[in-house]
């Protein structure tokens, strides 16, 4: 049966710490999956533009001797110039794997659903499991384990969140998600969440308090207020989230060596100050390079 990598949901705790502790492995010694995609092709289906998830899977996947065949909106126009099933069967015939960066999860477990060839999620409207991948691995590098630490998320309960959600509390972190009313987390994501903390002894916890979510904190966590295709939402958004920006006197609530993520792009006086976000907690370009690490990990464990 072929593996595929869509949601964090699909894989155990122990299965999720084996591939951050590849990636720790690939960043320290890259050449040892140098010809492990020796001959293999990639088609990159991209719906959303993008910076980080574009160049780490096309520079991951070259590094690995594959060959990454990127395919702007234009290229496919996916389920519109034709059937999503169709564009699934077609490449599985070309290529040896699928990377989708897309807006709806649907087509992520259409393509799945259809080809023959692993399928792996850039992002969906749901979940983001690569990104949180490497939010782990730099939690992991900072403090050398998961059990004990707080990561407090404050913003939109959107896919970031969903993910977050699930790989904290099945690696032991404790969770606590402050949202305003209106924009809380996929309930299944929460509902999973709490099922898996009670395995590892995690704590999952959501409020509508930024000041209760970030006090004590390790690891203080946000995202854009305002993510693509919600640009009509800007005004309102803005309004429903006063009060939820990550600055100082927030951050100063939070464990004194606390570490700041954000999986970018940020907007500097939205979501997080600019002295948050520049200062000298923030770890966002440690974060933003692990995304190479931790997809390399991805691909190893897919194709090993």
């Amino acid at each position: 049966m072929k593996k595929d990598f869509i949601s964090l949901l699909d894989f155990t705790p122990d299965e999720l710490q084996f591939i951050i502790d590849q990636a720790a492995q690939l960043k320290n010694a890259p050449r040892n999956a140098c010809d492990l995609l020796k001959g293999k092709s990639f088609a990159l289906i991209f719906q959303k533009p993008s910076n980080r998830t574009r160049v780490s899977f096309e520079t991951g996947i070259f590094q690995m001797g594959g060959n990454p065949i990127y395919l702007a909106p234009e290229d496919i126009n996916l389920g519109k110039r034709e059937p999503t099933a169709d564009i699934a069967r077609t490449l599985s015939r070309f290529v040896d794997g699928i990377v989708a960066r897309v807006f709806s999860h649907d087509d992520l477990l259409a393509l799945s659903k259809f080809a023959t060839i692993p399928v792996i999620n850039a992002l969906s409207d749901l979940s983001h499991p690569c990104q949180i991948l490497a939010d782990m691995l730099t939690v992991q590098e900072e403090f050398g384990r998961f059990k004990g630490l707080r990561l407090a998320y404050i913003g939109d309960g959107n896919n970031i969140c969903n993910s977050l959600l699930i790989a904290c509390s099945r690696l032991g972190v404790d969770i606590a998600v402050a949202t305003p009313a209106g924009y809380e987390p996929s309930p299944a994501y929460v509902a999973a969440a709490r099922a898996a903390a009670r395995e590892s002894g995690a704590q999952v916890f959501l409020t509508t308090s930024a000041q209760e979510a970030a006090s004590g904190a390790h690891v203080l966590y946000t995202d854009t207020w305002v993510s693509m295709g919600q640009e009509e939402e800007t005004a309102r958004r803005l309004k429903d989230f006063d009060g939820f920006q990550i600055d100082e006197r927030l951050a100063a609530k939070a464990d004194a060596k606390h570490i700041f993520l954000h999986c970018l792009p940020a907007h500097r006086g939205q979501e997080v100050a600019a002295a948050v976000i520049d200062g000298l907690h923030s770890k966002i370009f440690d974060e933003a390079e692990n995304r190479l690490h931790a997809q390399k990990a991805v691909l190893k464990f897919l194709y090993s």
